[in-house]
């Protein structure tokens, strides 16, 4: 059953992440264009700036996955529950905590965001502000439930929820828009499905996954340990917050609302992307802990790591030079031409990206062997670089001065730093790894090629050739990866689906 639950994980994590981007392709347009250039920047702008106050969870999350592997293997069922009724009170603290700071920050406003926004966009923030940080403390206690419902790999249902979010949401939203509610009543809206999406997680785990807590014997002892085990994956929630949220504060104080909406257009695909590499390998956070706690052997984490880095490497590929040849005209297309300045952003946050996103497995195997800590201070003091780099960029060149430092420290840190680390101290055989990521790169000469004549020969802003040309690329990419690139794992996870499907169709 837990095969079958990896594996439909997997798809519905890729069903659900293909229904969002469509939902999102056809959402988002109409909702920058009823918010406005500078509502939907300011918008961006105190999103990022609440997004701070995210690193509160300390990553105790992954802490709970870590020690509830443990105790699931020794069955300690009294200790589970303990460990349930820990966290469940550390995030309800978290959560005041987050109402208390978000409401200083509220306050506070005119001297956080700096003389660029007018009168009205401020007041405006005030509100958005508190609403956002309300959302945000609420969400923390439904960590446990998430985390609970990961570690026990029940994708499923995880994943239908999220589909489920995903459709519903627009649909609630759009009106909310239409009717001139604006960005308070976007995010009003956003809150209110979240808290159901929450109560939903809270009433599968007790019923359905028998989650219990016990609040009596709080383990202090315990406590101290994960606290040192969460520390340093604090420091990289942290440093995420300042490698892909600080560009728009920053932004929002040297040039106003309009810089962050083009800027936060950038920011969004980038999520995409994120999002799409994180979504395989989200299922295997459970099995990398259980190979470390059971065997430790290096060899099959190697393999474990190869095998997903590869196949993360083949759909970024895609996405990564599909939107350097076709991206400008997609963008003008779709958010308008006044976000044609987010085209150059994109491309310096995702390029540079691509090498610790094909590898994200293996922050997950430095926390299961308890390794963390390095990545965590290289990480801190590289996020701190980029921040002395951003603000004069960001000064002088606005939203590209911005990403350049962003992808300056994603180059240092993830492409020499942690690779350097990974082979020498965590064990992964990393040039093995490369060796393999290399003999996939052939297969991108063709598609490569194609792209440069299409672009050299035809003007994609035409809708027609748009469409005509993007799909021969896709069509071309995957027959040169196919015949040059995969190997025989790889054409079997993509052509037994489809034999099943085209035998089930005959039949």
């Amino acid at each position: 059953m837990k095969v079958n639950q990896l594996k439909a994980g997997a798809a519905l994590s890729y069903i659900s992440m293909g229904l969002g981007h469509l939902v999102s392709i056809i959402y988002t347009p109409i909702m920058i264009r009823l918010l406005g250039q500078s509502e939907y920047g300011l918008y961006n702008l105190v999103a990022s700036v609440v997004a701070y106050l995210g690193v509160l969870n300390f990553g105790f999350g992954s802490a709970y996955m870590r020690y509830y592997s443990r105790y699931k293997i020794q069955e300690e069922k009294q200790k589970i529950a303990t460990l349930n009724g820990m966290f469940l009170i550390i995030f309800s603290v978290i959560g005041i905590i987050a109402v208390i700071a978000g409401t200083v920050i509220a306050i506070n406003t005119e001297v956080i965001f700096g003389s660029e926004l007018t009168i009205i966009e401020l007041s405006r923030a005030k509100i958005l502000m508190m609403i956002l940080v309300l959302n945000l403390a609420i969400s923390f206690p439904n960590i446990v439930f998430t985390s609970h419902i990961t570690a026990n790999e029940k994708f499923v249902f995880q994943k239908l929820v999220q589909m489920i979010k995903i459709v519903v949401n627009p649909f609630i939203v759009l009106p909310v828009l239409i009717l001139g509610y604006g960005s308070v009543g976007m995010v009003i809206t956003t809150t209110i499905l979240n808290v159901a999406i929450e109560i939903a997680n809270a009433i599968y785990c007790i019923k359905k996954l028998k989650m219990r807590f016990s609040f009596r014997n709080f383990d202090f002892k315990l406590m101290r340990e994960m606290t040192v085990f969460s520390s340093f994956i604090f420091i990289n929630l942290l440093i995420d917050q300042i490698n892909w949220n600080v560009d728009k504060f920053i932004l929002g104080r040297f040039h106003g609302t309009v810089s962050v909406a083009v800027y936060g257009l950038a920011a969004q695909l980038n999520t995409y992307y994120l999002s799409i590499a994180s979504a395989i390998s989200s299922v295997f956070i459970p099995r990398v802990h259980r190979l470390v706690a059971n065997f430790d052997d290096n060899s099959e984490l190697t393999k474990l790591f190869i095998r997903i880095g590869r196949i993360q490497f083949i759909i970024l590929s895609l996405i990564s030079s599909g939107l350097i040849f076709f991206g400008r005209p997609f963008i003008n297309m779709w958010a308008g031409k006044n976000y044609d300045g987010s085209y150059p952003i994109v491309l310096l946050l995702i390029i540079p990206v691509t090498i610790p996103l094909i590898q994200n497995i293996g922050i997950e195997i430095q926390r299961a062997k308890n390794m963390h800590q390095f990545r965590s201070w290289v990480y801190f003091f590289i996020a701190l670089g980029n921040l002395a780099l951003t603000i004069p960029l960001a000064h002088v060149y606005g939203g590209i001065g911005a990403a350049l430092g962003t992808a300056a420290s994603l180059i240092i840190g993830n492409g020499f730093i942690m690779n350097w680390y990974n082979h020498v101290k965590v064990g992964l055989d990393m040039k093995f790894f490369w060796k393999q990521i290399l003999n996939l790169t052939l297969a991108l000469v063709i598609p490569v090629i194609l792209g440069i004549v299409i672009n050299s020969f035809f003007v994609l802003s035409n809708i027609f050739f748009f469409l005509l040309f993007g799909t021969i690329y896709v069509v071309v990419f995957g027959i040169s990866m196919w015949l040059i690139g995969m190997n025989q794992y790889e054409k079997n996870l993509l052509g037994k689906p489809i034999k099943k499907l085209f035998y089930r169709l005959v039949r």
